[in-house]
């Protein structure tokens, strides 16, 4: 069983959805983790939760990750919090889907901010704690939005496929000094985030603790190994 005690992570975006199960499968396997996203009531009570369960800690920093100001500061705060920085989990991310001669230009901006410069922002200030611990884990959460474009979602598809860009051009970057860079590619994920099938319930997707076992398994990799993307999708979605 992976053991993660002594360990410092970072979740962001993991109040609810993918982020909550993410950090809460690494405080499960011993790692301390910072609880991240924009509302303090939130992250004060997810953070209070998760540790309530242990083994690991979490600590909350409330942070808008479109704001290069706050990423610096919640990767400063997580690294004073617990003394060191070994895992960054870029998992934030909002949806908007609408023609782009509909969109506004506040809303293409709102996705591209919270979905792609935040993988920049808390990247660039997590790379020197992760130096300095050795090397470590950088994983993005993206999506099969990444490859698969689809009318109405420009601005998300936008985001991802740089997302894809970033994440393959950061791992050739820093590979030869012990930080891993992967992402992962879900499919239909049943979180509120998601786009539904008219018709359909919530049954046949994936489970956001589905998610959180990648990253687990990802994380459990010999130091001599790189799976560098994962692509998941449902077993069994609906016919037609």
């Amino acid at each position: 069983m992976l053991d993660l005690s002594g360990k410092a992570a970072i979740v962001t975006g993991s109040t609810r959805g993918i982020g909550r199960a993410i950090a809460e499968a690494l405080v499960g396997a011993g790692a301390d983790v910072v609880v991240a996203a924009r509302t303090a009531a939130d992250v004060e009570r997810v953070a209070a939760e998760l540790s309530a369960r242990g083994p690991g800690q979490a600590r909350g920093i409330v942070a808008d990750v479109g704001r290069y100001d706050d990423c610096a500061r919640l990767i400063a705060g997580a690294a004073e919090a617990f003394g060191r920085l070994d895992i960054l989990i870029n998992n934030a991310g909002v949806g908007h889907f609408e023609p782009v001669a509909d969109m506004a230009v506040g809303d293409w901006e709102r996705v591209i901010r919270t979905n792609l410069d935040a993988l920049f922002y808390c990247s660039h200030e997590a790379i020197p704690h992760l130096r300095r611990a050795g090397g470590g884990w950088i994983i993005n959460i993206g999506s099969l939005a990444g490859k698969n474009a689809f009318a109405g979602g420009a601005a998300y598809n936008a985001s991802k496929f740089g997302l894809i860009g970033f994440s393959e051009a950061l791992m050739q970057e820093v590979r030869h000094e012990g930080i891993r860079v992967s992402y992962i590619m879900p499919g239909s994920v049943a979180t509120e985030f998601g786009l539904s099938r008219k018709g359909h319930g919530e049954e046949w997707k994936i489970q956001p603790e589905d998610i959180a076992q990648l990253v687990l398994d990802l994380l459990a990799m010999p130091a001599r190994t790189l799976p560098s993307r994962i692509e998941v999708r449902p077993s069994r979605p609906p016919r037609g």
